[in-house]
């Protein structure tokens, strides 16, 4: 899911408990890139001038200055990004929509691609701040990193400890595959995928059925279809295809649309959870 977003050129939400791999995974991703990459850690105490920059008074010319903070880069890794409060939350409001900062009103383009990666601990955790909807809506997809089988979770300990000083942590191997040349590239073909107008009918459809699902109380907004849409171009690339199916749009439907809704109190309830209703409908 991580590599389709990465085709349709849009921005990931990794979500899950602390130690499945989120940071890990992108790291990993960072360096088979061979693309300059930032990282913020986010804290409570964290200022938007620390994500985006800030403007400094030259003390030979007398001149405001700017000086770029960490998210002028390909790939930003914002981690642990519901640690910060919404001021410093919405300094990344523009940038992911607009692929621009404003600073002391210069407007400064950012470098392409760009992708946020951003990784958070379930709301429910200790010391962590819901993210604003309207910044949940930048995000192409939201992917839910759960707990690993007891296969996986062997083959983890094993491939973490044999050899390994610590707690490093096993990236020796991973190899750089692709360049900035390239993955623009892979964006272009995307963009040219052929999609009928009967697949772009069926995905609204999904995205207006979700305004009035009982269980739901708030409905996906047409960022959700256009998220299906460009995941689904992406996924029927991956998959060999120059045209896009009603099972590629399926098959990202979860995590383009899980966190575009919000569950009414008697759906909470009973238990039910967002996945459980997009698969209904």
């Amino acid at each position: 899911q991580v590599i389709v977003a990465l085709a349709a050129s849009g921005h990931v939400l990794i979500e899950g408990v602390p130690g499945l791999g989120k940071t890990l995974l992108v790291r990993a991703l960072a360096k088979s890139l061979s693309l300059p990459h930032g990282r913020v850690q986010f804290t409570p105490d964290l200022m938007p001038s620390d994500v985006a920059g800030h403007a400094v008074l030259d003390p030979n010319t007398r001149e405001l200055r700017i000086v770029r903070g960490p998210v002028f880069t390909h790939l930003l890794l914002a981690d642990e990004i519901n640690r910060a409060p919404a001021k410093t939350q919405s300094a990344l409001l523009e940038v992911m929509q607009e692929y621009q900062v404003t600073l002391e009103g210069q407007t400064l383009p950012m470098p392409k691609p760009f992708m946020v990666l951003a990784t958070q601990n379930p709301v429910d955790t200790e010391g962590t701040y819901p993210l604003p909807e309207a910044q949940l809506d930048r995000f192409l997809f939201k992917i839910e990193i759960d707990y690993p089988s007891l296969e996986e979770e062997v083959g983890v300990v094993v491939h973490s400890t044999t050899n390994q000083v610590g707690d490093e942590l096993p990236l020796a191997g991973v190899q750089p595959v692709l360049n900035e040349r390239l993955v623009l590239a892979i964006q272009q073909l995307v963009a040219r995928q052929r999609v009928d107008e009967k697949v772009v009918d069926y995905a609204v459809r999904i995205v207006r059925t979700t305004r009035e699902w009982p269980g739901l109380a708030l409905g996906s907004g047409s960022r959700g279809a256009l998220a299906l849409v460009r995941g689904a171009r992406a996924a029927a690339l991956l998959a060999g295809r120059s045209f896009v199916t009603p099972d590629d749009v399926k098959q990202i439907t979860l995590p383009a649309l899980r966190h575009r809704v919000a569950l009414a109190p008697d759906a909470s309830l009973e238990g039910r959870t967002a996945n459980d209703l997009i698969r209904a409908i």
